[in-house]
């Protein structure tokens, strides 16, 4: 993102209001926030939710990324959580540009 793009709408906690406004540079920038540098791995997690937002209108549950990383990458069911260390909705969620889920109070 350079400087002279526009930061998209954003609720008080960071997320984008609407998802639309997404892009990888977005991605980027908040990532860098999140102190995380951004993996081929945290980039198939991303591209998967982005997906399923986009076919289903809603926000994966983590299970579902979960299942997609462990099917795709193999390795520990605790992947996510290694991407994203303070949580699958503060971190994945904000960076993949999706709304804060309500009703979910932890990654």
């Amino acid at each position: 993102m350079t400087v002279a793009e526009p930061i998209p709408p954003a609720d008080d906690e960071g997320y984008l209001i609407d998802p639309a406004d997404w892009s990888e540079q977005l991605a980027v920038a908040f990532a860098l926030q999140e102190n995380i540098e951004l993996t081929d791995a945290h980039w198939d997690a991303i591209r998967f939710m982005r997906e399923f937002y986009q076919e289903h209108q809603v926000i994966p549950d983590v299970r579902f990324v979960t299942r997609h990383l462990a099917g795709k990458l193999g390795g520990s069911r605790n992947l996510i959580f290694e991407l994203f260390p303070y949580g699958y909705v503060k971190q994945a969620c904000r960076i993949a540009g999706m709304r804060r889920p309500r009703g979910w109070s932890t990654g």
